[in-house]
């Protein structure tokens, strides 16, 4: 969605009222089965405004796998409307704050963190706890090179009361601002929210590409909110319990969703509709129906990758069971953070994760505006994200003239334009190309989508 548009829905939906725009949906009781999207369909589009959203249940905090498939829910959560907010409480609400700074919305990935049950009382808290929950996020690849590319953003949602509902027990009720409840569908872990209730705060931050939502609780649980907001555009929503230990590991698996396109790699042993897969090959990058020899016959889905060693563990191969499914489907590692949670992701998952990345961010960004013709004395500045990879490897910068690169210049994130030599009067056009060359990245589509040019107009 162009990020004009995002815009005006954004003060629209703060205008008017996220509920407005996104309709309260009735009660959906859970289903016994888990409900995989169609393999045969491509990434999951926006959903409209007033749908039951479908939302992945996290697996159980005694094991390792990370979900429990999918189930509808209410749009609107279970809560009433809450208490009204006092003078000082409504002076707190929906402050934003800007607590990671990568540069401007347009060329960065933009996370909006929104807390639920945290009083004004205990808005340091929630911000203390955003800074640790990111740091979490950032600790795993490949964040933890990319991180550099993301603004994260807060937004101060005051609840009246601490906590949120369902914890300790399903009978615990609590006013919070998001309306976050455990027992979602009747699973304790199932973590929701008022999604209205959350686009109205996300639409107070100057953008949002991911959102995650805070739950004030040690309570183990979250949910994947995978569907592409039709209003704001993120990409996703992740819920989680800020003070448990887990609920960084089943934020960055939904991210799996909503950035990478991911499918899930587990399956269900012994449930009915699930034993084999039968349908066509799935669109999703890393679920296939191909053994390993006719992917690389086919140069197929992550053929490119077969028999390199993965950081998750073993080699990348064709491993029967993925998508749900026990059998007809394979996917590239026995155990990747897309299957079991403490995991890294694989390296098709993390070659899917970095397209994401750059679906929204940009890897140069001009300091001397574009649209500006320089003269003799001027300079052409731009500025560079720096990854913080382990290997050192920084982004490729190339300037060129006229379409002729001018080596003695590589790297430079700034060139004098007396330092082109220019002899003559005539308009001359100087451009700076910002690649990422990452090895980690092998499909040319994706590669070609890891670079950017910028130019100026220069003349004496």
């Amino acid at each position: 969605m162009d990020r004009a548009v995002r815009t005006a829905l954004r003060a629209a939906v703060a205008a008017a009222g996220a509920t407005a725009l996104l309709l309260a949906a009735g009660p959906v009781g859970a289903t016994a089965a888990p409900a995989p999207p169609s393999p045969s369909s491509p990434a999951a589009p926006a959903a409209p405004a007033g749908a039951s959203p479908r939302v992945e249940v996290p697996g159980p905090e005694d094991g390792t796998v990370a979900g429990s498939g999918h189930v509808r829910v209410r749009a609107a959560g279970r809560a009433g409307a809450g208490a009204r907010l006092s003078e000082a409480e409504r002076a707190a609400d929906g402050t934003v704050t800007k607590i990671v700074d990568g540069g401007p919305s347009a060329d960065r990935l933009d996370v909006v963190v929104v807390g639920d049950g945290y009083t004004a009382a205990e808005l340091d808290r929630f911000h203390a706890d955003a800074q640790a929950k990111w740091a979490e996020v950032t600790a795993v690849e490949p964040y933890a090179t990319y991180r550099n590319l993301f603004n994260v953003w807060t937004v101060d949602a005051v609840s009246r009361d601490s906590g949120v509902t369902g914890d300790p027990t399903p009978a615990t009720v609590r006013d919070t601002a998001l309306g976050s409840y455990f027992w979602c569908e009747d699973i304790e872990r199932l973590l929701c929210i008022d999604q209205p209730k959350v686009d109205g705060y996300v639409a107070k931050a100057p953008d949002a590409d991911l959102v995650l939502v805070l739950a004030n609780s040690a309570k183990y649980g979250g949910a994947g909110y995978n569907e592409r907001s039709a209003t704001l555009g993120y990409e996703g929503i992740s819920t989680a319990s800020a003070g448990n230990a887990k609920s960084g590991q089943v934020a960055i698996h939904e991210t799996g969703h909503s950035l990478g396109k991911l499918a899930d790699e587990y399956f269900y042993p012994d449930t009915p509709g699930y034993e084999k897969y039968e349908g066509p090959e799935p669109a999703d990058s890393n679920t296939s129906t191909l053994t390993a020899d006719r992917m690389a016959a086919e140069r197929a889905k992550w053929y490119r990758w077969l028999g390199e060693p993965s950081p998750d563990g073993g080699t990348v191969g064709t491993y029967e069971g993925g998508g749900y499914y026990v059998t007809g489907l394979h996917r590239p590692t026995d155990n990747s953070l897309m299957r079991v949670l403490g995991k890294p992701f694989n390296l098709p998952g993390t070659e899917a994760m970095i397209g994401g990345f750059y679906q929204h961010a940009r890897p140069v960004t001009a300091v001397t505006p574009t649209t500006r013709t320089l003269r003799l004395h001027h300079t052409a500045k731009v500025s560079v994200p720096r990854l913080t990879g382990a290997d050192g490897r920084q982004l490729d910068v190339r300037w060129h003239l006229d379409g002729r690169e001018l080596k003695r210049l590589a790297g430079r994130t700034e060139v004098a334009v007396a330092e082109l030599w220019l002899l003559d009067r005539r308009s001359h056009r100087l451009s700076v190309t910002v690649e990422d060359r990452t090895p980690a990245v092998r499909d040319p589509k994706t590669a070609g989508t890891l670079r950017a040019t910028l130019g100026w107009t220069v003349r004496l």
